[in-house]
């Protein structure tokens, strides 16, 4: 193995269908019109030295190295700045040019401190290489660097280090942060040889509004900026492109390697889903998977109050399979079941659901996707036949209004956000409906046309209100939803959606969103071209989740903005697999594929292949599950993958239930929540210790490819192998592929999908078939799925969680950039210098009536329970409104939130919780005993560690 070296033309590409063809060196070349003479030296294998040139941000000209001469002009024009024209004849290397590049070679060396022996980035400095490919040989100015600025080294960010001794002013990483990440966080301050790049005004990276995304250490040509793993370790040696475990963008990284050791982790540029782009989870925060909390060794115990005894591999695996066997013969077949993960890979899924349906014999399968994103599939299946999102990231670029609901990209989905931002700067309108005003309100260069601050848990009225305007205004697309969409169904929404009651006047008092500003909104939706709507779990996780998803269904059906680049209805997907983990099956009412278990001929071709026969009855749901098991009739579940007594709604009632079960075993890295109930730990693996592929929320199928041996011993499919094995039910696979090569056999939206395809194509975009042999980046183009579009009456009801004098508040939930999901894995990182604590964000006018101050620990109780945290005063936040962050166990957020749910999917009500809030002495005492669990499981930890 060896570095993967991706070429870098210097410049982007152009997207120009019209050709030029010109000569290099004497060389014929035909390029796009619009592309830089760079590039297309580049492209016929010829580079022209450059340093302030990369084809990740347009050209910049200030390094004057890239000279070249044109036959006919005069002078010597910088080919990064120069674009191509039809005829010219360009020479990158005559006598002239030599002496000029020597030259400006001379200034920079004389400007740099030349300790390369012993510098970090020694034979990865493009300064360095440029030196010896312009023939520089000696410098007539010294070499000391004596005049450069040199304030000292910025250590401050946990992650990389700031040398301005070493910079070369060729402003790459302030282009990085305005262009490619959007924060404009850097700037170059002072001028001439007191030029020096700063971080916002002159402050220390880690002080500054810097989001540690990498851009600018990936853009640095020297050591200025320079990764703290490659100072400490060395340089890599070889690398292995995968897939980042992290959110539901799925970016791809080259991991770059020393022996089993990552050194760090760059965005792969051939990554469809970022671009070479990242964000500073999936940049930095993979340290987690040698975190010495890490449990590498399975555990049993046959009460939850006895310690843990760890066992071999095939102990842990007789002794699951005895317990659920005696359950299963002791209170029937349908008492045990199980969760899957969207955090592991589709193939981990996929055999997690087979072991149930065709091991277990019942279909008690359910996957965390249900308490994030099942309205979603009940939705978009609904309206338009196909439970997924229409569009990929790239889309974005072609689109004139966005609108946003119940997302906040970029916290949640910081590249994607990225690419999004791109697009306002360069005109694109931005509507955001969300009660809290997040970054993407109003940013560095960027602000939303219309900010809807609607109350939490009134979306529908919204919506159907945006839809009021749109029919009564005559803003519909008649001739597309004629030609695409049931028309009677259409006049039967149109009439009801046109109902005085469902005006923005009168919806008003309900939603909290001034009526002129809806209007405008509406209207700007409707007319002002390509429309898409972005969406996350400010819209499933609520009472009424599956109905705002055909709300939202409905207003793209209407306008037309659905199927071509630009336009459609994306759900940003949570997790990293929260797609792949519903297409393969994880719902107990659907096979692969979303197909109903009840469907004699679906289940008939799982039969044959399984050898097995299928209950055609759909099994519990996670609630019903634990429902179920508080009532007696449901006794064992294994998990994998998740923490579902930190993540689930009420959690006291989660509780109840795993400690009412006589077997629950846990598959996960850490000793969660969940453990604390459970008989039975079965040690993970994480990405980098496994092959398999995740499905991103654009529906792009990707590989993750395993860059070290599992710490564990086995990859996480190879542990559901073990356990079916023991149950009883043997599967027999070499490798992930053959589990791929079974899902696109039984899968009819996978059926051209293979490992040698992704390893040929880099991604597939299900569906991938015989009509699509590629994939699909786009939906519904001439045709929804399901035929025509379905239009659905969307009523608004109120949700039975109210507000009162006893809980006058409403709380909502949601995501910070640095932390993801349950915190387990970026807990156990360097992030938490970002976020060490969940905060109670209060409106001023809420706390002072309260007698809070910012930073005094509160009581946030609901009906449901009480916590305690911090209060962070913001206007962020409406008066009325409280939010927090749901990434510290310690907080236990889930403890203050409800059991309704979705009326269609079960889908709980996270983000709409009437609360108290009050002054508060401290942690409360259940807080106190969570503390002493969490420091008995790291003790636990550490002596297994000190035993190895």
């Amino acid at each position: 193995m060896s570095l993967i070296h991706e070429i870098d033309f210097g410049t982007p590409r152009s997207t120009s269908q019209t050709m030029v063809t010109l000569s290099i060196d004497g060389q014929r070349v035909t390029v796009p019109e619009g592309t830089s003479i760079m590039r297309a030296a580049m492209q016929i294998g010829t580079q022209i030295p450059k340093l302030c040139a990369t084809d990740m941000m347009d050209a910049f000209g200030s390094c004057r190295l890239c000279l070249v001469e044109i036959d006919g002009r005069n002078g010597t024009p910088a080919s990064c700045t120069t674009p191509v024209a039809e005829g010219i004849s360009v020479r990158t290397q005559t006598e002239r040019l030599k002496t000029l590049r020597k030259g400006v070679m001379e200034l920079y060396i004389s400007d740099h401190p030349l300790d390369c022996l012993t510098c970090s980035a020694n034979g990865d400095c493009e300064l360095q290489d440029m030196a010896g490919a312009v023939g520089l040989r000696d410098v007539r100015y010294g070499y000391d660097g004596g005049k450069h600025p040199n304030p000292g080294i910025d250590a401050s960010n946990p992650y990389f280090t700031y040398d301005p001794s070493k910079c070369i002013v060729c402003s790459r990483c302030v282009r990085a942060c305005e262009d490619v990440q959007g924060t404009f966080a850097l700037t170059i301050a002072g001028r001439g040889f007191g030029s020096v790049v700063s971080a916002g005004m002159q402050e220390s990276f880690l002080g500054s509004e810097c989001v540690s995304c990498g851009a600018c250490v990936q853009a640095c040509p020297t050591a200025t900026l320079n990764e703290k793993s490659i100072i400490e370790i060395g340089t890599p040696e070889h690398s292995v492109v995968t897939t980042c475990a992290y959110c539901g963008v799925g970016c791809s990284f080259k991991a770059e390697m020393r022996g089993e050791e990552v050194v760090r982790m760059l965005p792969y540029k051939d990554g469809k889903a970022n671009r070479g782009h990242s964000c500073v989870k999936g940049r930095f925060a993979w340290g987690y998977a040698t975190h010495k909390e890490r449990i590498l060794n399975p555990m049993i115990r046959e009460r939850i109050t006895d310690p843990w005894r760890e066992v071999s591999w095939d102990e842990a695996f007789s002794y699951a399979a005895a317990e659920f066997k005696r359950i299963q013969a002791k209170y029937g077949r349908d008492s045990v079941g199980g969760i899957t993960s969207s955090r592991c890979t589709n193939e981990e899924t996929f055999l997690v659901q087979k072991l149930i349906r065709a091991g277990f014999g019942n279909n008690n399968v359910d996957t965390c996707a249900r308490v994030c994103h099942s309205p979603t599939g009940y939705g978009l299946s609904t309206t338009f036949g196909t439970s997924a999102g229409t569009q990929d990231f790239d889309s974005v670029e072609h689109t004139d209004v966005v609108l946003i609901i119940g997302a906040n990209p970029t916290d949640g989905h910081p590249v994607f956000a990225s690419r999004l931002k791109k697009r306002l700067r360069q005109g694109a309108k931005l509507i955001v409906v969300d009660p809290r005003r997040t970054d993407i309100v109003r940013s560095a260069r960027v602000e939303a046309a219309h900010h809807l601050p609607l109350k939490p848990g009134t979306n529908v009225a919204v919506l159907t209100a945006i839809a009021h305007v749109i029919v009564t205004e005559g803003l519909v697309n008649e001739a597309f939803v004629r030609e695409r969409c049931d028309w009677d169904e259409f006049e039967g929404w149109a009439s009801f959606v046109a109902l005085p009651q469902n005006s923005p006047e009168q919806t008003q008092a309900a939603t909290g969103v001034d009526p002129t500003e809806l209007r405008q909104a509406a209207r700007l939706f409707a007319t002002g071209g390509n429309a898409v709507i972005y969406y996350g779990l400010g819209v499933t996780e609520h009472s009424q989740g599956s109905t705002t998803v055909m709300a939202i269904a409905n207003l793209a059906m209407a306008t037309g903005n659905i199927g071509r680049p630009g336009v459609g209805v994306n759900p940003l997907r949570g997790q990293n697999n929260v797609q792949g983990a519903c297409d393969m099956g994880s719902f107990p009412h659907e096979l692969p594929g979303y197909r109903h278990i009840g469907t004699d001929s679906v289940r008939e071709s799982f039969e044959s292949l399984w050898g097995v026969h299928l209950n055609k009855e759909p099994g519990l749901r996670i609630p019903n599950m634990l429902d179920a098991a508080v009532d007696g009739s449901f006794k064992a579940l294994y998990v994998q993958g998740e923490d579902i007594l930190q993540s689930d709604p009420n959690t006291k009632h989660v509780a109840a239930g795993l400690e009412a079960m006589e077997c629950v075993i846990v598959h996960d890295l850490f000793l969660n929540e969940t453990a604390n109930y459970a008989h039975i730990f079965l040690p993970g693996s994480t990405f980098l210790e496994k092959n398999g592929t995740f499905t991103n929320a654009e529906r792009r199928i990707q590989r993750v490819r395993k860059v070290m041996t599992p710490r564990n011993g086995l990859e996480d499919w190879q542990v559901t192998l073990g356990l079916a094995k023991a149950m009883g039910y043997a599967m027999s696979y070499e490798h992930p592929s053959q589990i791929m090569d079974e899902i696109a056999a039984l899968t009819p939206t996978f059926a051209g999908v293979s490992y040698a395809k992704l390893d040929e194509l880099g991604s597939i975009q299900w569906p991938c078939n015989d009509n699509a042999p590629e994939g699909t980046p786009v939906m519904h183009i001439d045709h929804f799925v399901r035929g025509k579009g379905k239009f659905v009456i969307t009523e608004y009801v109120a949700t039975d969680e109210k507000t009162g004098p006893r809980y006058p508040l409403l709380l909502t939930t949601g995501r910070i950039l640095s932390q993801y999901n349950v915190g387990a894995q970026t807990r156990r990182t360097a992030n938490v210098v970002w976020h060490d604590e969940d905060r109670l964000e209060i409106h001023p006018h809420d706390a002072e009536q309260r007698g809070v101050r910012d930073g005094d620990w509160v009581r946030l109780a609901s009906r449901a329970g009480e916590t305690t945290l911090r209060a962070l005063i913001t206007e962020r936040v409406a008066p009325g409104v409280v939010y927090t962050t749901f990434h510290h166990p310690d907080t236990q957020a889930n403890v203050i939130t409800t059991e309704y749910s979705d009326w269609a999917t079960n889908c709980p009500e996270y983000k709409v919780t009437a609360v108290q809030v009050s002054p508060s002495n401290g942690p409360s005492e259940w807080q106190k005993a969570y503390d002493e669990q969490a420091r008995q499981a790291r003790r636990i930890a550490s002596s297994i560690e000190a035993a190895e």
